[in-house]
């Protein structure tokens, strides 16, 4: 390992441990989710950059603070999620493991193989996803009109599974846009691309970001696990409902629970950005 490879993990590390424990005080990340992010952090700072690890700074401040946006509004459609607001390890490696994984490819994987800008394009997408997905629940769940399954277009309660509003929507392309904006124009002060193809790296990030939160709608109307609890009459993620009764499996596949859709939507997201790119 170069010494300069040595300094860069190193300071990916350190930067990683410092906003772990700060969003650990701040409710925004349970003890393994710190581990999950210290993990996270360091190897996009140190493999992928800083230009990557700012990238993903974006994402985790701006959906923390999101989190804990208008929180007495959002409790109710909050309990039909299988987590809460503390981001735990496996939500962490979801929203980010792949990110991190993509960054340790690039560092790896020869140039003559696959491309820097393909590997960036596909975190780029990656990102913009888990940013537009977590963009869209957290206020989504605010809009006043009812949402819609994605499937069929029926009427269901916010926080549904599947369900998407015009509000939610729009700020999943916004969050999109957000991480393809910083990555457009700090990849251009980095030299990662000319300045004239900002714009397009930014429109890259909000349709990838746009159309990997539909696929996670599309795959928690269809393929997602979901339950049913009988005492509350009200679908759920949960196996066992804050209620304290233990639900009964509704829908979906067994083995694919919220972090397997994210993580599986994200990927998809960064495929999008990666397609757009040969277009380009």
């Amino acid at each position: 390992m170069s010494r300069e490879l040595s300094i860069s993990i190193l300071s990916g590390l350190v930067l990683s441990a410092a906003v772990a424990f700060l969003a650990y005080r701040r409710d925004s990340l349970s003890r393994s989710g710190a581990a999950g992010a210290v993990i996270v952090g360091t190897l996009i700072f140190g493999l992928g950059g800083w230009v990557w690890g700012v990238v993903l700074m974006v994402f985790f401040v701006s959906s923390s603070l999101l989190s804990h946006f208008k929180e007495r509004e959002k409790a109710a459609a909050a309990e039909k999620f299988d987590k809460g607001g503390r981001r735990d390890f496996a939500q962490t490696m979801a929203n980010g493991g792949l990110g991190a994984l993509i960054a340790t490819l690039s560092a790896i994987v020869p140039v003559s193989a696959v491309p820097t800008m393909a590997w960036f394009f596909l975190f780029i997408g990656v990102m913009a996803t888990v940013t537009a997905d977590t963009w869209a629940t957290e206020l989504g769940t605010l809009s006043k009109a009812a949402p819609r399954l994605i499937t069929n277009g029926r009427t269901v309660e916010v926080g549904t599974s599947g369900g998407v509003s015009p509000l939610g929507t729009g700020v999943s392309f916004l969050g999109g846009l957000l991480i393809g904006l910083v990555a457009g124009i700090l990849g251009a002060m980095a030299g990662l691309h000319p300045w004239n193809a900002v714009l397009f790296v930014t429109l890259a990030g909000a349709i990838s970001g746009g159309a990997g939160s539909l696929i996670d709608s599309l795959m928690g109307a269809t393929v997602q696990q979901i339950y049913y609890c009988d005492a509350c009459q009200k679908e759920t993620e949960r196996k066992v409902h804050r209620c304290g009764t233990t639900t009964r499996p509704l829908r979906g596949w067994s083995w694919l629970n919220n972090d397997l859709v994210n993580l599986i939507s994200s990927l998809g997201g960064g495929l999008v950005a990666v397609l757009l790119l040969a277009l380009f």
